[in-house]
C-alpha cells in the first residue's frame, strides 16, 4: 500500500498528541513537569503505564520470539506479576512516607549524597540505553516499511520523531504524559486486537491455532531444562527482579505512580496494571504464534523482529495496515516520551539538585530544565544512531541483558537499605556499584560467548577459545535473565563489606 498514505496517518496522529499536550500543559510549572502536581487520576496512570511498559519492543519483538522459544517468554511475565506486588506493598509505601519527588532521594536519606547520586547515575545510564533501544526498533520498522520508499534516510526519521516527542513533552512533562499515554495505550491495544482477529479469520486449521502450535512445539510455556538460559525458575526469578528494578527502582515508572495523590490509589493502579499486563503479554505471544502459522500458510519469510510488520503492511488490508502503524507509533511514544521526561527530572533533581537550590528562582529553574530536556533529546538521537550501526536482530534480548547489568547496582543499593540497618562508607559506594557489574559482565561474557558473537560479529577464532574456557568452568549451564540477581547480590555483598553495624541516621 502507499507509503505516503501511511506517513500521513503518522503525521495526523502526532498532531492529535500536540493538541492534547497544548491543553494539558497550560499553566504548567516545574512541579507539574516532575510529578504532575501529585494530582493524577490513578485509573489513567494504570492504563497509560501499559503502553509505557509494553513499548514497541513488545509490539514487534515479543511476537517474534515465539518462532525460536515458543511461549517461554511468559515465564518472565509470571515473574513480572510477583515483582509488581513487591512494588505495590514494599516500595510505594516507602516512597509516599518520605514524600519523594525523585525516588533516589531515599538513598540520600539512608546512606548519603554519593549513594544518592550513584543511584541516579545508574538510572540515567539504564533508561537512556533501554529507551533508545526501544526507539531504534520502531524507527527501523518505519524506515524499512514506509520512509525508505519515499527517500527519507534513517537519520532524518530518527531526528523527526525525536523532535515530535520533544515538542509535546517540553512544557507539560508528567502532567501531559499521563493523558497522552492513555490515548496511546488505547490505540496500541486496538491494533493488537484487530490484527489478532484478522489473522484468526485467515488461518484455517481443523483443530485450532493452539493445536497447530502444539504440533510444532511452539506452545510450551515452561522450560524444565535446568542448564538452559530459559529454565523456568531462572526466567520467573529474573522477571520478578527485573520488574522490581526496571519499574520499582525506575524514576520514569515511579514518577507516574507517585503523581497519584494517595498511596492506596497508587497501589490500586499497580494491582490493576499488573493483571492487565499479564493478559496483554499473553495476547502478544498468541499473536506471535498465529503470525507464524499465517506466514507458513502463505510462504512468507522474515526475520523475527520483522515478521509482524511484514505481514501487517504487506499482507493485510489497507485499513489494518493503518491500524498497525497507529498501534506501532502508539507503542513508540510512551516508552520514549516518559523516558525523556524522567531523565530530565532525575538529572535536574538528583544530579543538579535543582529543588534544593534556593539561589535560583522558578524562572531560572525552568530554563535549566528545558535545556536539560533538549540535551537528552540529542543524546537519544546519538544512541539511536549507534544502535543502527550495531544493527542487532533481537532487541528484547539486548534490553533485558542491559537491564541486568545497569539496574543490578540499583537493586543492590535499595535492597541493602531496606533489608539491613547497617551504615556504609558512602564515599566507596560508587566504586562498589561500578565494580559489581564489571565482574558480572566478565563472567556472563564468557558464559554466553555464542550470543555475543552472534550479536556483535566477534572474531570466530577468539569466540571458540572463550567457548572452551566457558565449557571448562560452567559445563552446559547458561546464565539467563536471572543475571540481574547475581549483579544485585554482588553489589549487596560489596556494600556489606564497606558497612558497619550501627543505627542509620535515616531509615
Amino acid at each position: 500500500m502507499s507509503s505516503t498514505l501511511l506517513f500521513s496517518f503518522v503525521i495526523g496522529y502526532f498532531l492529535v498528541l500536540l493538541i492534547v499536550a497544548y491543553y494539558t500543559s497550560r499553566n504548567s510549572n516545574n512541579d507539574s513537569f516532575f510529578i504532575g502536581n501529585r494530582n493524577s487520576n490513578w485509573m489513567l496512570v494504570a492504563f497509560g503505564m501499559i503502553g509505557t511498559s509494553l513499548s514497541g519492543v513488545t509490539f514487534v519483538s515479543v511476537p517474534g520470539t515465539v518462532g525460536s522459544a515458543g511461549f517461554n517468554y511468559f515465564q518472565v511475565v509470571i515473574g513480572n506479576l510477583a515483582g509488581y506486588m513487591i512494588i505495590a506493598f514494599v516500595l510505594l509505601p516507602l516512597y509516599y512516607r518520605l514524600n519523594l519527588t525523585s525516588i533516589y532521594n531515599y538513598l540520600h536519606h539512608r546512606f548519603g549524597m554519593v549513594s544518592y547520586k550513584t543511584g541516579a547515575f545508574f538510572f540515567i545510564i539504564s533508561r537512556t540505553l533501554g529507551a533508545t533501544a526501544r526507539l531504534y526498533l520502531v524507527i527501523n520498522v518505519l524506515q524499512i516499511f514506509i520512509l525508505k520508499e519515499i527517500g527519507v534516510s534513517f537519520g532524518m526519521t530518527a531526528f523527526a520523531i525525536l523532535l515530535m516527542i520533544l515538542l509535546y513533552t517540553f512544557e507539560g512533562g508528567v502532567k501531559t504524559i499521563v493523558f497522552t499515554d492513555t490515548l496511546q495505550t488505547t490505540f496500541m491495544l486496538l491494533g493488537l486486537v484487530a490484527c489478532i482477529i484478522y489473522i484468526l479469520n485467515h488461518v484455517h486449521y481443523t483443530d485450532g491455532v493452539f493445536a497447530a502450535l502444539n504440533e510444532r512445539g511452539l506452545s510450551r510455556i515452561f522450560n524444565t531444562e535446568i542448564d538452559s538460559s530459559s529454565y523456568f525458575l531462572k526466567n520467573i526469578l529474573g522477571g520478578m527482579f527485573i520488574t522490581v528494578a526496571m519499574t520499582g527502582l525506575d524514576q520514569e515508572m515511579m514518577q507516574k505512580n507517585i503523581s497519584v495523590k494517595k498511596l492506596s490509589d497508587s497501589q490500586k493502579n499497580m494491582a490493576t496494571f499488573s493483571i492487565t499486563m499479564l493478559l496483554v503479554n499473553f495476547l502478544f505471544l498468541f499473536l506471535g504464534g498465529a503470525l507464524i502459522l499465517f506466514a507458513e500458510s502463505n510462504g512468507i519469510k522474515a526475520a523475527p523482529d520483522d515478521l509482524f510488520p511484514t505481514i501487517a503492511l504487506n499482507h493485510m488490508p489497507t485499513a489494518l495496515s493503518i491500524i498497525f502503524i497507529i498501534g506501532l507509533i502508539s507503542a513508540l511514544f510512551p516508552s520514549a516520551d516518559g523516558a525523556l521526561t524522567a531523565l530530565t527530572s532525575s538529572y535536574c533533581i538528583d544530579i543538579l539538585g535543582l529543588k534544593r537550590r534556593e539561589d535560583i528562582d522558578e524562572a531560572g529553574k525552568k530554563k535549566i530544565r528545558l535545556t536539560v530536556h533538549f540535551i537528552f533529546a540529542i543524546i537519544f538521537f546519538i544512541a539511536v544512531m549507534a544502535f543502527k550501526w550495531i544493527d542487532n536482530k533481537s532487541i528484547i534480548d539486548v534490553i533485558l541483558k542491559v537491564a541486568g547489568f545497569t539496574y543490578g547496582p540499583l537493586l543492590g543499593l535499595f535492597a541493602f537499605g531496606i533489608l539491613t540497618k547497617r551504615t556504609i562508607n558512602d564515599r566507596l559506594s560508587l566504586y562498589i556499584c561500578l565494580l559489581a557489574p564489571l565482574v558480572i559482565f566478565g563472567v556472563e561474557f564468557v558464559n554466553n560467548i555464542a550470543w555475543y558473537q552472534q550479536q556483535f560479529k566477534l572474531d570466530m577464532a577468539v569466540a571458540e577459545k572463550i567457548k572452551g574456557v566457558s565449557q571448562a568452568i560452567f559445563g552446559s549451564f547458561k546464565i539467563g535473565y536471572e543475571l540481574i540477581i547475581y549483579n544485585g547480590a554482588l553489589t549487596f555483598l560489596g556494600l556489606l563489606w564497606i558497612s558497619k553495624k550501627t543505627s542509620p541516621a535515616a531509615n
